[in-house]
């Protein structure tokens, strides 16, 4: 009989094996049934050592018969101990198992999905497809530059014709303004006069005598 049958009983051979997720809950289940007998063993243990202690000088075959019982509680402990390492690993082992399966599962499912995907493509279909998106898209670009180009609308014109009439535009405006500097250059400016300015007149000669018959009349006065 299998481990699994010994824990948890096969069933019958006809039977029904347990899912992961069961197993792993009955191993903790386990797990913290045997952490509290731990628990209870140990507080066990402390009281039979202290008798032993209480009576070591009173009463030695009261503080031997303490100290055989716990070496029996010890004794519980380490199997319990020895068990609980086992279902422990026994839980991971499970557990690991049981994501493995679950990934798998779903690596399958991706897969199935992934092989639907596809039975409805066909390469070949697929290349056709992708031509003629190239195709569409030339021809997109084709229109764009056809419509950014700019149309005159029947004006046609040479532009080296242009260019030309352009130039002798130019030309004749520098002609225009080189005619007007030398022009300028030639205009006469006007002639310094020869004649001396008129000088101030003099005064004439009845102020004269005025101005004389004053001083006359301010010397006599002094």
């Amino acid at each position: 009989m299998s481990l699994f049958g010994k824990l948890f009983g096969s069933g019958g051979k006809g039977g029904k094996a347990p899912s992961a997720q069961e197993a792993i809950q009955r191993l903790r289940e386990t797990e913290e049934m045997l952490t509290k007998k731990q628990e209870f063993l140990e507080k066990k243990i402390d009281q039979e050592l202290l008798i032993a202690k209480k009576n070591g000088t009173k009463n030695k075959r009261a503080a031997l018969q303490a100290l055989k019982r716990k070496k029996r509680y010890e004794k519980q402990l380490a199997q319990i101990d020895g068990t609980l390492s086992t279902i422990e690993f026994q839980r991971e082992a499970l557990e690991n198992a049981n994501t493995n399966t679950e990934v798998i599962k779903n690596m399958g499912f991706a897969a199935k999905a992934m092989k639907a995907a596809h039975d409805n493509m066909d390469i070949d279909k697929v290349d056709d497809l992708m031509q003629d998106i190239t195709e569409q898209q030339e021809l997109a670009q084709e229109i764009s530059d056809a419509i950014s180009k700019p149309v005159g609308f029947g004006e046609e014109f040479d532009e080296d014709e242009l260019l030309a009439e352009l130039e002798e535009l130019e030309q004749e405006e520098l002609d225009k303004n080189l005619l007007e500097i030398g022009g300028t250059e030639n205009v006469p400016l006007p002639n310094v006069p020869s004649t001396s300015l008129p000088s101030r007149p003099a005064k004439k000669k009845e102020e004269e005598d005025e101005d004389d018959m004053r001083d006359l009349e301010a010397w006599a006065a002094n």
